[in-house]
């Protein structure tokens, strides 16, 4: 859906992302924002939503693996703050209130970093609405079949909500939790103004010792302030993720979601269920996916590509070409006409022109291959520039590495190299060249000549081990 970037609405707002979690349910050492959904950490689907819709810069307070987070969020330059003890929301809150002041906003938008799925329109929605009731505090609540550990909402005879009272202290009041099944989304919208009167008054007088940001509720009634709530029945893109259960559940609603938007844009997806798909990929109308497979990062697949069952694609391009199954490719290009696989490994800066090849169980580091060449079984070729219609025998090594450095490896147009060869790096094969089967080549070999590097064989009669040994 399309952003409301600087609307009526939202000019006049600022967002924070509450960040600092640990995640304990998690069972992980990684901070619970960055723990990843499809090949991005769920929090980078949340600032992709927030950078659409605000045109303040976001702010996102941290905690837990404080470092780790600041290094993913280089690329969105938020406004960063570090919650050095970890004591609650409402104490989240708190400790980036100064930085909120120097912002020009009259609305401040709180939301967990926990809510990735959570779209442009659930933020619009709840600023319209407490704006248009002219309320200090809103905040969007779900009805739920199971509540689970979500926080319940308490709602007056007059039906505006009263308190938000988190799951451990509403089970320790004695309340059956069949009664109320309306929980809090921890999306809020609070007026500045309003805010700044009752942010302070915060107690940690609850099961969990700490400052809850749903406190907020109750403090701003007994102030008079107006408290609005929006009921968006059982909506699971607003659902925060606490435990790993809870991720592969939202993990398989994006996935689902991206799948299903490029067959209707014309992709062929076969078996579409076993298909992972990044948000960052491009497919073009036309290409054929067969799952199960992995197309992840900054990756391209162009119209008439087809991709078997087994392959794994990441931050690659690949132009109206043929992937057999179990491939496994990695940064790099392939032109058009191109055949991988089957079992082909393409590692970073491998590079195919058009109607080049590499079949099965050949492996290929930054290397270019020039139209029309063939390395079409069990070789490795390593930081190599090969030309055109080059042949590669199978069982092909190109000896790059002296333990210590790397080295190039050329193959000029039209170069045959025979089977079992081991090119030793730094070395030139010139144009129309061949080598002999079984050679190892460690000088550079002229233009059109053969060249052989083999050992004489010698046949030493009576000397078999194997004839000579005398059974016991």
């Amino acid at each position: 859906m399309n952003g409301y970037k600087a609307s009526d609405h939202t000019a006049k707002a600022g967002v924070l992302v509450l960040a600092a979690g640990k995640g304990t349910r998690m069972h992980s050492s990684l901070p619970k924002v960055l723990h990843p959904i499809l090949d991005k950490p769920m929090i980078w689907y949340l600032l992709n939503t927030l950078n659409r819709i605000f045109s303040a810069k976001s702010m996102v307070i941290g905690g837990h693996g404080f470092d780790q987070l600041k290094s993913v969020l280089q690329a969105w330059d938020p406004i960063l703050i570090h919650q050095k003890q970890q004591l609650g929301t409402g104490h989240a809150l708190q400790v980036a209130w100064p930085a909120a002041q120097k912002m020009d906003i009259d609305w401040l938008v709180v939301i967990n970093g926990d809510t990735p799925l959570i779209r442009d329109m659930h933020i619009q929605m709840l600023l319209e609405y407490v704006q248009k009731k002219d309320a200090d505090i809103g905040f969007i609540s779900l009805t739920l079949p199971d509540p689970g550990s979500y926080g319940r909402v308490l709602r007056g005879t007059d039906g505006e909500p009263e308190a938000v009272v988190e799951a451990k202290d509403f089970r320790a009041s004695g309340r059956h939790e069949a009664e109320i099944n309306e929980v809090n989304s921890g999306l809020y919208v609070f007026k500045t103004a309003s805010l700044e009167k009752i942010l302070f008054q915060l107690d940690a007088d609850n099961q969990q010792k700490e400052y809850y940001i749903t406190q907020l509720i109750a403090l701003g009634l007994k102030e008079g302030l107006k408290i609005v709530a929006f009921n968006a029945g059982n909506c699971p893109e607003l659902l925060g993720i606490n435990t790993s259960g809870e991720l592969l559940r939202q993990e398989e609603l994006v996935r689902a979601k991206i799948v299903d938007g490029f067959i209707e844009q014309g992709v062929l997806i076969r078996a579409g269920d076993s298909v992972r798909i990044g948000a960052e990929v491009e497919i073009g109308p036309g290409a054929e996916i067969t799952g199960p497979a992995e197309i992840f990062g900054r990756s391209t697949i162009v119209s008439e590509c087809s991709i078997d069952s087994h392959c794994y694609i990441e931050d690659s391009f690949i132009d109206k070409a043929q992937v057999f199954s179990f491939s496994h490719i990695v940064k790099s290009v392939i032109g058009k006409n191109v055949k991988i696989g089957p079992f082909a490994r393409l590692r970073p800066g491998a590079e195919f022109h058009e109607g080049a090849s590499a079949g099965n169980f050949v492996e290929i580091k930054n290397s270019t291959v020039g139209p029309g060449s063939k390395v079409n079984h069990l070789s490795y070729i390593g930081d190599t520039l090969m030309g055109g219609s080059v042949n590669i025998g199978a069982g092909t090594i190109t000896c790059n590495y002296d333990g210590r450095c790397k080295h190039k490896t050329i193959i000029e147009d039209r170069v045959f190299i025979g089977s079992n060869t081991a090119l030793v790096a730094p070395v030139r094969v010139q144009k129309e060249a061949m080598i002999g089967a079984g050679s190892t080549i460690t000088r550079d070999v002229s233009p059109g000549c053969l060249s052989i590097a083999r050992s004489r064989q010698k046949d030493l009669e009576g000397k078999n081990p194997l004839k000579t040994h005398k059974k016991e």
